[in-house]
């Protein structure tokens, strides 16, 4: 029996897990917390990521090897890959950890961006408005996710405090983009360079953490983000899943950030797609055929932010599907989802609007 390991164990790693057991899979998850949510469904290897004999245990018991986040040490993974062979590979782990790089990376590819410039002190952050414009937003270039380590920057008032709560550390200066849809394109490939995509998500944000995602089949934008993320696959000699977050302003997609691993806006794809994005990135990580990704009717995704609501309210509603994560509650962090799905647009949101009428 396979046994795939996954360096991270919260409920990416979960849902990857979920979706392998039917393919007789096993998995074995290093993370440090000692109540990983994984942990209820895969051996758990209870270690720092970078820990030497965990490391080595990863290697020596799994015939692949995984992560789920970006932030994990690189160094690490780069250890691992030459024992192991580790998918996404570590060159796009490399890229995406690091805004800098990220952006460096879709401009050598042809892939558009907001304007940005690297922030290495007080007087480059006080000088940034000139190539940026009012306002523009001020990232850590590493351990940035759901909205953690920005800082908006309307006017030069402004530039004191985000230097005090973000200085100190590598920096990156990005234009604010006036956008009308936040997008995502989710994208697979596995070794012998079969590539498939999903349908666009379009996705809302509340404090700068998903909300809302809806599948957008046959959506005008979709040939366009399909090309910029075969750029990315292609180049990168890619295997597994990748998410690809777009900004579309007046037609045209500028690329925000990439994701090297399943991602929170293709969790409709469980209920939603013939083959979910969790399956696809094991069957390409394993070499084995790409399952088909076409929609299954409508569907829309819905966060569960920081506690997880009633079940029976969600669960009576027709064409919901619940997940919760078995993951303490605590404010601003992903406990669960619901899936919706329909036939039709006008069904799909009048089912929304009952959901939302019973989330906290």
């Amino acid at each position: 029996m396979t046994t795939v390991g996954i360096v991270g164990g919260g409920q990416l790693a979960r849902m990857l897990a979920l979706a392998g057991y039917p393919l007789g899979l096993r998995f074995l998850v290093l993370d440090p917390a000692p109540d990983t949510c994984a942990a209820g469904l895969c051996e758990h290897l209870k270690a720092p990521y970078a820990d030497p004999q965990a490391l080595e245990q990863l290697a020596q018991r799994c015939q692949v090897i995984t992560y789920e986040f970006e932030n994990v040490s690189l160094e690490a993974i780069q250890a691992l890959a030459a024992k192991v062979p580790i998918y996404p590979p570590p060159s796009a782990l490399a890229a995406s950890c690091d805004r800098l790089s990220e952006k460096n990376l879709f401009q050598s590819l042809g892939i558009p961006t907001p304007k940005f410039i690297p922030i290495d002190s007080f007087d480059d952050l006080k000088q940034a408005s000139k190539i940026l414009g009012w306002p523009f937003l001020v990232k850590t270039r590493r351990y940035g996710y759901d909205g953690k380590g920005q800082h908006l920057i309307r006017t030069a008032a402004d530039v004191e405090a985000a230097w005090e709560r973000l200085g100190g550390q590598a920096l990156i200066g990005e234009s604010f983009v006036p956008f009308q849809r936040e997008l995502s394109i989710l994208g697979v490939r596995n070794k012998r360079g079969q590539i498939a995509f999903y349908p666009l998500s379009e996705n809302t944000h509340k404090h700068g953490i998903l909300h809302l995602a809806r599948s957008r089949p046959d959506d005008p934008s979709s040939p366009q983000a399909q090309d910029y993320a075969r750029r990315l696959l292609e180049h990168l000699d890619y295997v597994g899943v990748l998410a690809l977050e777009l900004f579309e302003v007046h037609g045209h997609l500028l690329a925000n950030e990439m994701a090297p691993r399943v991602h929170n806006s293709g969790h409709w794809t469980i209920e939603g797609a013939e083959t979910s994005q969790f399956e696809n990135h094991l069957r390409a990580i394993l070499d084995l055929p790409l399952g088909a990704t076409e929609p299954v009717g409508l569907a829309a995704m819905v966060n569960f932010i920081g506690t997880v609501p009633d079940l029976t309210d969600i669960l009576e509603q027709p064409g919901v599907h619940a997940h919760v994560y078995a993951k303490a509650e605590r404010p601003g962090r992903k406990v669960g989802h619901a899936t919706v799905r329909a036939a039709s647009e006008k069904i799909l949101e009048a089912r929304l609007h009952r959901l939302f009428k019973v989330l906290p």
